[in-house]
């Protein structure tokens, strides 16, 4: 019986691996203007960096992060009926979200030292919750993220929303289907007393409440304001806004933002419900919502500040913020726009040989062409010549250099035009040295590949 992937998850296919690399590739570009450099972290990280971090009483970890155990430690823990008797460092979870591995290593290697520039740090790569599967919702799901560890101003908060607007924008999703929700959450001189007024209000109206949001209550109550539950939702309305909350110095910051979005042109909605799911927000809070074509999931980003995190994961105090934006959640708002292109892969051509003897012949030129950055093909099946035009043509290949023991024997080969429908006769030897001046150029080098018509565009060539 053959198997399927794991439930929850999904091939990325070379079409959608090709867009996760365009993908990432464009991030990297932009994420670079405004000074962030790449990071990447271990896909599991000690339990205690998510539980401490993200919080014990969020969704994300009490029900959705998985545990990663080795065999012996499994053994152990299934023969005590716990693994209370584990060491912390045995402990693993993988990553539910990138932005805790990613405090955690700074503060390890010391990236913010004292007075030193912040550190604009930015990645992508798979994440994993133990959710229900559902349309754009998998257990394995991948995310580019940022954070900037070491920045205290509302500017950077300005800068960080601006940049995930002009990703999504680059990335052809229409700014008119998109909706920008911010909000603040306050700090810890004004947040605590107004999530103790939030208890207060779902305690006084649990019997119109969910179980989940009853318990929440005493846990996390910020937390209900987001519950899908449509009552609770309607309850939810005339609870305490945290913007009624907010002490003078969080005001002043949040004001700050807003002009500063205002001044760049940004398009916002307040919502004081938005408050994310994840216990280490603080003041700036903000998602980006595709309006239409996204069902119930419609947030493809989101993020915000995060000043005591750092401190959690046993650094110094470190102010933060940061956004991750889901990948397939972004695909998803692409062709619900129309404006999804998957690219296609590039083929510049396709050696083709008429017998084999001809085919170390062919081995040799299909080697040079890659040794100059060309993408080109080759039969390794002993195909017929029909058959192999067929390939090339299926490939998408431009052109397909034919091979044949006459040709060979006075050093040409024939070039066949697949879009102009053209042949003519070139001279082996004279396109191994156009090919040999462009040696090393290959993909990722930083040089541009010669382009296949240079190497066989010879004007003195005989036609047929």
């Amino acid at each position: 019986m053959p198997y399927n992937a794991p439930e929850g998850t999904a091939d990325m296919l070379p079409a959608v691996a090709r867009l996760w690399r365009t993908t990432t590739d464009t991030a990297a570009k932009l994420f670079s203007t405004y000074g962030y450099e790449p990071i990447d972290t271990p896909l599991f990280e000690l339990t205690e960096v998510f539980t401490h971090g993200i919080g014990e009483a969020t969704d994300v970890v009490g029900k959705e992060m998985f545990v990663v155990r080795s065999g012996e430690n499994y053994k152990r823990a299934l023969a005590a009926g716990s693994d209370a008797g584990l060491k912390a460092k045995q402990k693993l979870s993988l990553r539910p979200e990138g932005t805790a591995g990613v405090v955690r290593a700074v503060v390890q290697h010391n990236l913010v030292e004292q007075g030193a520039a912040p550190a604009k740090l930015f990645y992508a790569g798979p994440m994993f919750r133990a959710e229900r599967p559902q349309k754009g919702r998998l257990r394995q799901f991948h995310q580019i993220g940022v954070e900037c560890l070491g920045a205290s101003e509302p500017t950077a908060d300005a800068e960080m929303i601006i940049m995930l607007m002009r990703f999504f924008e680059v990335m052809g999703v229409p700014a008119k289907n998109m909706r920008l929700l911010i909000n603040s959450m306050g700090d810890d001189a004004c947040r605590p007393a107004y999530r103790e007024s939030v208890r207060e209000f779902i305690l006084a109206h649990e019997d119109e409440m969910c179980e989940e949001c009853r318990r929440r209550a005493d846990t996390n109550p910020l937390r209900a304001f987001d519950c899908k539950n449509e009552n609770c939702a309607h309850v939810m309305e005339a609870a305490p806004k945290i913007v009624d909350h907010l002490c003078d110095d969080c005001r002043a910051h949040y004001e700050s933002v807003k002009a500063l979005l205002d001044a760049a042109g940004i398009s916002y909605v307040e919502d004081p419900t938005l408050v994310r799911g994840l216990d280490y927000y603080t003041r700036t809070v903000f998602e980006v919502q595709v309006t239409e074509g996204m069902g119930s999931q419609s947030a493809i980003g989101g993020g915000g500040r995060y000043d005591g995190l750092a401190e959690t994961v046993g650094g110094r105090p470190t102010p933060g913020l940061g956004f991750a934006l889901g990948f397939e959640r972004m695909v998803l708002a692409l062709e619900a726009a129309g404006a999804l292109s998957e690219g296609s892969k590039r083929v510049d051509g396709y050696i083709a040989c008429v017998d084999q003897s001809v085919r170390p012949a062919a081995f040799d030129l299909v080697c040079a062409a890659r040794d100059a950055g060309l993408c080109v093909e080759m039969d390794h099946q002993g195909k017929s010549l029909k058959s192999q035009f067929k390939m090339a043509d299926k490939i998408g290949a431009r052109v397909v250099v034919i091979l044949g023991p006459d040709e060979l024997a006075q050093g040409k080969a024939r070039i066949r035009s697949m879009q102009k429908h053209t042949e003519k006769l070139v001279d082996i030897d004279a396109a191994k040295r156009l090919l040999s001046q462009f040696g090393g150029q290959l993909v990722g080098s930083g040089s541009t590949p010669v382009n296949i018509d240079a190497v066989f565009s010879f004007e003195n060539d005989d036609k047929e």
